[in-house]
């Protein structure tokens, strides 16, 4: 894991705040209704100080429930530790991997000075090739922690813009649904795709979002390359923890 600098801005390690793509379907995101305050509120607080706390294999080794927390929950290879590091402004905040499945851990960050919240890389899920214990070991520490964890206020679950909900995703929509934790769906990789896919793709993911519980009507796309939906996610991660 790599820590990230506490510093903003022009600090080594820091990367410049993405702005969203304005050529790639740029509409997709209104319907979150944002103020220009809210965004800005939300970039302020995430040019400050975030640094990494402590990774957590097991339960008994996660950090005091001082400060609400959002987690990242996706599939291997969703993006997720791009997401995140776009997301904080950060080029390595997260560890990227070229081998899927890297996370296996609960990766705690704290945001701000004073503290005032946590964000949560959850370890990925859906990795083929993992061996059938780790995953075991994986699903046993996600669901514990989904159930237990009180200051938990919302999950953002990742889902790939070019393939859309799977049943992989699926699985854990519903453990996050049977927790009673609430969580909204964001899209990613959006970039990689026709603007028609995009609100297509975007569609789908509502209309499943619809039908579960738990799920937050409004779906986020983004792409962590081109800082697409990016502003907008940054808000809604401020709107969870209220």
């Amino acid at each position: 894991m790599t820590v990230s600098s506490s510093d903003t801005g022009d600090t080594p390690g820091a990367a410049p705040v993405p702005e969203a793509a304005s050529h790639v379907a740029p509409d997709i995101n209104e319907t979150a209704d944002r103020s220009a305050d809210e965004i800005e509120f939300a970039r302020k607080v995430f040019a400050g100080r975030i640094e990494f706390l402590k990774s957590a294999p097991a339960l008994q080794f996660l950090p005091d429930p001082l400060v609400p927390e959002v987690a990242f929950a996706g599939r291997s290879n969703v993006g997720k530790s791009s997401l995140i590091n776009a997301l904080t402004g950060r080029k390595t905040l997260a560890r990227t991997s070229v081998t899927p499945g890297r996370t296996q851990e609960l990766n705690f960050f704290d945001v701000g000075d004073p503290l005032l919240f946590r964000l949560v890389d959850m370890p990925g899920y859906g990795f083929a090739k993992a061996p059938k214990d780790v995953v075991k070991k994986w699903r046993f520490l996600v669901n514990d922690f989904l159930r237990g964890r009180q200051v938990l206020k919302r999950a953002l679950v990742l889902i790939d813009a070019r393939h859309g909900v799977k049943d992989v995703d699926r699985e854990i929509l519903e453990m996050l649904d049977k927790a009673a934790v609430s969580y909204r769906m964001v899209l990613t990789k959006a970039d990689k795709i026709k603007a028609s896919e995009l609100v297509e793709v975007t569609e789908r993911t509502v209309a499943e979002a619809r039908k579960r519980p738990a799920a937050h009507p409004e779906i986020i796309a983004t792409s962590a390359e081109k800082g697409m939906g990016i502003p907008e996610l940054r808000a809604a991660v401020i709107e969870a923890i209220g």
